[in-house]
């Protein structure tokens, strides 16, 4: 019944079933099969040999006669698209059959290369082998040249099958062009306006006929519409109870368990899930409308098939409904996409409602258009209004998404997570609405329907599933919360869900493909091409070959995170190697283990690495001028891990740092500052430059302090204590025993320095501040005094610093009066 629903799903169920077998998808997408003067006939091929499969027989003159027959009507372009179609079918099915004959004979040919390569290289110019090898050399080739010939058969058929596609689907495409700037007569010329009226009062009038011939024929069978009246009245009172209180109970639940998200996991899924329900029950009530409807036995074909189209337009309302909801509900406790305020909501709703409701329209308007007695020419009389009614919702969601953006950017909008860029995206998709909002209806009316229609349409059909997409995002985001057991804040920052929703977008990409008018033979035409693959050097790179690397190397890592979980907790530590040394063995053996691992999943797949080399090869320059640093840390990361100069938990010191060696990788080294920051240091700093390493080998360092005292202490006093000081620390070696070594006469004191070796090098502050405070405490007791700076300043003209004699009275009057003063050369400097 609900035939604009059910086509796509069947179609993606097609394109999915085109995955294993190319021929059932084709048979599956294409159009209606043509009447049986235009069908092709069956080639004898397609009744004596299997439909594929490495080893079937290929009938090649079967194909060769399709393929004559298909290339002469290509050249005619008579042939009618449906017989283009079911023709275009037929080739893919060869196409799949040449595809997999492509890989007969493989192992026999790769065995007799082995062979052949076994002999060594032929003999140069002028050179002669021995007879026997020449001659099991020229079997070899022989026998290679015959295995290769169902390649090279199969290659060549597969390549001008794919040809003949090509031209078949650029045919297609010109005629489905040709099709959209079509023009009708325009509907906005009121001559135009009689044939739609008269056509629907006919259509009324039609319907009215086939009811009372179903009442008369249910007459003559001697039976009434009594009879049927209670089962039909029954199933029309559960189908209201559906339609009317369904969605009101089923929103109540959902809307307590979305409340429940942020304290319970998994309840924004789950009510997600029962939010269907709102769609689901009013639609069966819709079905069982129908069914009560069909019950009675009164609509004939033509009501029967408008009672279709109004059932279809209101399931279309009622997703919208539901799309409405769960974007931007109207309990304002719950979160709306795009985090709109609450004022938005209800407009927002209600475009949303409008544009789900003029979609069912159209379909209705389109099933009243298809009836014989309308007449063409009335056709844009009854879609220009839809388009009106779709294009003011378009314009109604553009220009609230307008005013959300304007109030996020005056920092109006709560939560916007996303930033900057979903207001692009959206702002986007708003210019996308104004153009086909505005240019849509004015195509219609000047006639140009179907093209108004291939933009109209498939727009509130993309708003719709791009709708879906964003409801779906919530919904993802709990389910990993619940497996994962984390918060809601750090489901939001994790990459998982992201990378679900990107995989979801793909997923249902050809759903929008659909819509937008790509015919079911191109989007199965562009599957088919990605399972067939492309060709490097003599190997098809395929998915499946894509899906085996992937696989093969994932079990290498698996081994090797074994072996190197195996050698860290139960054969290394039993050795004598130190954990410097353990962890350059576990890293070595990581690396060697990856290496081998990538090498055998390409090996495995049937990837020749020759083909590789010469684009590793390529590569290789722009390696050594573009990364020719990364490739410096990296070989020097390698000579760290295998001379080991420093290890993991050194003391060390480059480049002005210090710290302790954290983790040494391929290309940097992390050390930990004793302010605890981590410096990263490349590799090749380690390598060229000077480090020092404070704990290599051994934890044995020196401590060295200076000490000055007054002038006039007893020296030979000083360097008894500072020994006995150092001599009674804990941590200070007796041999080499600690020594003091008079320095000389500094500017200010006498000068020591004490000279101490200590059995752990990591507890050099430590020792040196406690050494500090016995040397203080001790020469406070024996009186030892420790001098600090001492300046002596001496003035060149001290006269200068002398402040002015006082002015006598008679002075200040006279200078007030402008009159010489007496004494003024006296007191005037020389």
């Amino acid at each position: 019944m609900i035939r604009h629903l059910v086509t796509p799903l069947l179609l993606a169920l097609a394109l999915a079933l085109n995955a294993i077998s190319p021929a059932t998808a084709q048979t599956t997408a294409q159009s209606p099969a043509p009447t049986t003067a235009q069908s092709p006939a069956q080639s004898p091929a397609q009744t004596s040999a299997p439909a594929s499969g490495q080893g079937a027989p290929i009938d090649y003159a079967a194909w060769e006669s399709d393929a004559t027959r298909a290339e002469n009507l290509i050249e005619a372009g008579t042939a009618s698209t449906a017989f283009l179609t079911n023709l275009r079918a037929t080739l893919s099915d060869w196409r799949a059959r040449f595809l997999a004959a492509q890989d007969a004979n493989a192992a026999r040919i790769s065995t007799i290369e082995a062979q052949i390569a076994a002999l060594g290289p032929p003999p140069a110019d002028g050179a002669t082998e021995p007879q026997a090898i020449a001659e099991r050399r020229a079997s070899l080739n022989a026998q290679l040249a015959e295995a290769q010939v169902p390649r090279v058969t199969a290659t060549e058929a597969f390549n001008r099958a794919n040809g003949l596609i090509a031209e078949i689907d650029r045919i297609l495409a010109d005629r489905q062009a040709r099709a959209l700037l079509e023009r009708d007569p325009a509907p906005v010329n009121p001559l135009n306006w009689p044939p739609a009226l008269t056509g629907l009062a006919e259509l009324g009038l039609g319907i009215e006929t086939e009811i009372r011939r179903q009442l008369e024929a249910t007459r003559l069978a001697g039976e009434t519409i009594w009879e049927r009246l209670p089962l039909s009245l029954a199933l029309g009172a559960v189908a209201l109870l559906l339609l009317v209180r369904s969605r009101y109970i089923v929103g109540r639940w959902t809307e307590r368990m979305q409340l429940q998200v942020a304290s319970r996991r998994g309840r924004g899924a789950l009510a997600f899930l029962v939010s269907l329900l709102q769609v689901a029950l009013p639609i069966a009530g819709l079905m069982l409308l129908g069914l009560a409807v069909a019950s009675l036995d009164l609509l004939g074909r033509s009501g029967q098939t408008l009672l279709e189209a109004v059932i279809e337009a209101c399931v279309l309302a009622y997703l919208a409904l539901w799309l409405a909801g769960r974007l931007f509900p109207a309990n304002t406790g719950l979160q709306a996409a795009f985090s709109v305020g609450d004022e938005l909501r209800a407009p927002l709703r209600r475009a949303i409602l409008l544009i789900g409701v003029f979609l069912g329209l159209g379909t209705v308007a389109e099933t009243i258009v298809a009836q014989d007695v309308v007449p063409l020419a009335a056709r844009g009389a009854f879609v220009l209004p839809v388009y009106i009614g779709m294009a003011f919702g378009f314009l109604r969601l553009e220009s609230l998404g307008r005013r959300h953006r304007a109030g996020v950017a005056a920092g109006q909008g709560e939560g916007e997570t996303e930033g900057g860029f979903t207001l692009r995206m959206l702002a986007i998709f708003g210019l996308a609405l104004r153009v086909i909002g505005i240019g849509g209806p004015l195509l219609a009316a000047v006639g140009y329907l179907n093209l108004a229609e291939a933009l109209m349409r498939p727009t509130a059909l993309t708003l719709g599933i791009a709708g879906v997409l964003v409801a779906l995002q919530g919904p993802i985001r709990d389910v990993y919360a619940l497996i994962s057991k984390k918060s809601q804040d750090e489901v939001g920052e994790a990459l998982l869900p992201v990378l679900l929703n990107l995989l979801l977008v793909f997923a249902i990409s050809p759903l929008v493909l659909l819509a937008w008018g790509v015919r079911p033979e191109q989007l199965s035409e562009i599957i088919a091409q990605f399972f067939a693959g492309f060709q490097l050097g003599d190997t098809r790179i395929t998915p499946a070959i894509v899906l085996a690397v992937v696989a093969v190397f994932a079990i290498g890592m698996i081994v090797t995170r074994l072996l190197q979980g195996a050698l860290r907790t139960t054969v290394l530590p039993r050795t004598r190697l130190d954990a410097g040394a353990r962890n350059a063995v576990v890293s070595g053996l990581g690396y060697v283990g990856i290496a081998l691992a990538a090498v055998i999943a390409i090996t495995t797949a049937g990837i020749d690495l020759t083909a590789l080399g010469v684009v590793l090869g390529a590569l290789s320059v722009g390696i050594g001028f573009g990364l020719q640093n990364v490739v410096n840390n990296f070989v020097s990361g390698l000579i760290l891990l295998i001379e080991r100069p420093i290890s993991e938990g050194d003391w060390i010191e480059v480049g002005g740092n210090m710290g302790i060696v954290k983790a040494i990788s391929v290309r940097s080294t992390t050390i930990e500052t004793f302010d605890k920051t981590d410096v990263i240091v490349p590799n090749a700093d380690l390598i060229a430059g000077t480090v020092t390493n404070w704990t290599r080998g051994n934890t044995i360092g020196r401590a060295v302090l200076t000490v000055g005292v007054a002038y006039g202490t007893d020296t030979r006093r000083v360097q008894q204590i500072l020994t006995e000081i150092a001599q009674s620390h804990p941590d200070v070696a007796r041999f080499p025993e600690p020594g003091v070594d008079f320095l000389g006469f500094g500017a200010d004191s006498l000068d020591f320095r004490m000279r101490c070796i200590l059995r752990d090098v990591n507890k050099l502050v430590a020792v040196k501040t406690e050494l500090n405070h016995r040397i203080a405490e001790r020469f406070v007791a024996e009186g030892i005094e420790i001098p600090f700076a001492q300046r002596d300043i001496w003035l060149r003209n001290p006269e200068a610093l002398r402040a002015p004699p006082a002015a006598s009275p008679a002075d200040t009057a006279a200078q007030d009066t402008g009159a010489p003063t007496g004494g003024a050369e006296k007191d005037r400097p020389e």
